[in-house]
Order: C-alpha cells, then sequence, then structure tokens
C-alpha cells in the first residue's frame, strides 16, 4: 500500500496543493497503520489506546478531508469544465467510497474510549486486515476520481499532442 501511496503523489504530485496535502495525509495514515500493525504483531496486549488513537485520528482527518474538502473541488472542477461524463463517474466512484466510510467510523466507534479500546484489543488484529483490504480500494477508487476530474482537465492532458 505505502508503494502505491509513492506512486499517486508522483502521478499526482504538485497538480494542485490541496491533493498534494491530502496525498501527504494518505502517506502519513499508511505510516501510522504499518506501525499498529506491527505493533499488533510483535504483541497485541501491549498496544496502547494512545497508539490506537493517533492512527485513527489520521484516519478520521484522512476520510474526512476526502468528503468535505477533495471530493467537492474535484465535482466543483468538472461543472467548471461542463464535463458530465466525469460527474456521471465520480458519482458511481463515490458511492463505493461510502462503504469504507462507513468500515472507517465503525472502527472509530470500536475503539473509542479507554473502555472501549479494551473490550476490543482481541479484534483488533481483524480489523487491520479488513481495513487493509478497505483502504486499498479507497485508495485505488480515489486515484480514479482524481484521474477522471482533475488530471482529465489539466494543462497537460489539454493540450493535442504534436
Amino acid at each position: 500500500m505505502l508503494e502505491d501511496c509513492k506512486n499517486a503523489l508522483e502521478r499526482w504530485g504538485g497538480v494542485h496543493s490541496l491533493i498534494d496535502r491530502w496525498l501527504d495525509q494518505r502517506r502519513a495514515l499508511l505510516v501510522s497503520f504499518i506501525e499498529l500493525k506491527d505493533a499488533c504483531d510483535a504483541e497485541l496486549e501491549a498496544v496502547s489506546k494512545a497508539r490506537v488513537d493517533v492512527f485513527s485520528e489520521l484516519l478520521m482527518d484522512y476520510i474526512s478531508a476526502g468528503h468535505f474538502e477533495i471530493y467537492p473541488q474535484l465535482a466543483e472542477e468538472a461543472k467548471a469544465f461542463n464535463d458530465e461524463s466525469a460527474l456521471l463517474i465520480a458519482s458511481k466512484l463515490l458511492e463505493r467510497l461510502e462503504m469504507s466510510t462507513a468500515m472507517v467510523l465503525e472502527f472509530d466507534e470500536d475503539f473509542a474510549s479507554p473502555v472501549r479500546c479494551q473490550q476490543n484489543l482481541a479484534r483488533l488484529p481483524a480489523w487491520i486486515d479488513r481495513l487493509a483490504k478497505g483502504l486499498t480500494e479507497r485508495f485505488a477508487l480515489e486515484d480514479q476520481l482524481i484521474a477522471r476530474l482533475h488530471a482529465a482537465h489539466s494543462p497537460k492532458q489539454a493540450k493535442s499532442p504534436a
């Protein structure tokens, strides 16, 4: 997943500062995810609520930025270019993104308090596996969204080949 993040940053980096910051958030999220997974693999009982909280906060911030900053801006860009097909594709992609959003909210709720974290600690490795699959799909969908709604309208794409 981290390699995919680097590839996405190479593809979309520099295109727009908001997307750049979001991809930086994605990278930080993945680093935290790997650290949490490694901690679970090493000694699950030693995983602290603070470690789970760091990951959960990065996860919620990333998801929120997508829903409330990135996706609306990409839709506005497509509207500005009168790109109805891009808006239709975006609508379908956003529906698919809702599944992983629901999963993230469920994870956050399961580990929201110290008591809930302790009660659900044994389930954390299963959550890590589930999140790995869900986030991998989410990142791929988001990259498609960026490609269709932003990169398609970039000046480099608008130029015809010589």
